[in-house]
């Protein structure tokens, strides 16, 4: 399914052709195929890294001719760079060099924290996770295509706020569709999100991630679960907290002119109709893939596939 966003004048887009999952083509039917895997086995030619970002030492993993246009990847809070590990082989082929990371506080990027500022902080703010991306994006020269998932792709608005001219494109991952105490808008639960402070909150998410409440496949699930034996309990906490005050930047991306993707699954955390909205609201495409809150997991080789699309759009613009 996919719908046409509005510009910031109200005037809808042409609807793309090709985007989301109600084509069936090969990407469709090789998502529809994928077996369950070692998510720690990085496929052939994705290397490990390291990047020193402001607060401390992030891993990172990449792929591709780093003279190529770049792609960076962000995940969210619990996740890690390898939610992207499908994904970095199909962009390379298109002929991009592409770049993930753990992002401060989780993972494999574990001992980046506040206290590694200058000067030091006591807490994840958005700032952190914000100037990090920056450092990374300013690394190289030029600008980047630039994908955030979750809470990533909140940071990922924020540093275009700061330094648009940074970005080639900007792809937002299963992103909270509304600003302030963005838990708010979420299916079953969010009626009383606002009375849960952020550790409770945090418990629950884990204790839902452990219990595979989303019913994942069994080598994912030991995946996911061994990485809360390096990821800050802290990092979480503090992330959700940072999530029930999300920053509203709508008129911001509204008012820019790069192109912008929402991509999501039909069984998010959050109802399409709130995803729908903020895709009209900043005048991005939408693209609805079949899964729930991780389509570039499930759904790895038509986000792939939509995201050359949107490249080479920004590349002819």
């Amino acid at each position: 399914m996919v719908s046409a966003g509005s510009n910031a004048h109200g005037t809808p887009h042409p609807e793309p052709e090709g985007f989301g999952s109600g084509l069936v083509d090969d990407a469709a039917r090789r998502d529809a195929a994928l077996p369950d895997f070692d998510w720690a086995a990085l496929p052939d030619g994705v290397i490990r890294g390291h990047f020193a970002a402001p607060s401390g030492t992030l891993a990172t993993i990449a792929t591709g001719d780093p003279g190529n246009p770049r792609v960076v990847l962000v995940p969210g809070a619990t996740g890690s760079k390898e939610d992207f590990v499908l994904m970095l082989p199909e962009l390379a082929a298109a002929g991009y060099f592409v770049l993930s990371c753990d992002i401060a506080g989780q993972y494999e990027s574990a001992r980046a924290g506040p206290e590694n500022l200058v000067p030091p902080r006591c807490r994840y703010d958005y700032e952190l996770f914000r100037d990090d991306l920056l450092a990374m994006l300013d690394a190289e020269e030029g600008s980047a295509h630039v994908v955030g998932y979750s809470f990533a792709a909140t940071v990922a608005q924020l540093a275009f706020r700061q330094r648009p001219e940074k970005f080639r494109s900007l792809t937002l991952i299963s992103c909270p569709p509304e600003p302030g105490q963005c838990f708010r808008g979420l299916r079953f639960i969010g009626w009383f999100s606002g009375w849960v402070n952020s550790r409770a909150g945090t418990a629950l998410m884990i204790w839902g991630i452990r219990s595979n409440v989303a019913r994942v496949a069994p080598q994912r699930l030991r995946f996911v679960r061994s990485r809360f034996a390096f990821t800050r309990r802290s990092s979480v906490v503090d992330i959700i907290g940072l999530m029930k005050h999300t920053p509203d930047l709508r008129r911001v991306l509204a008012a820019a002119s790069l192109p912008k993707f929402v991509a999501v699954g039909e069984h998010d955390l959050w109802p399409l109709a709130l995803h729908r909205h903020f895709a009209q609201s900043i005048g991005a495409r939408i693209a609805v893939y079949r899964g729930g809150h991780s389509p570039s997991e499930t759904s790895p080789y038509q986000i792939s596939r939509d995201l050359i699309a949107l490249f080479a759009d920004s590349a002819s613009a």
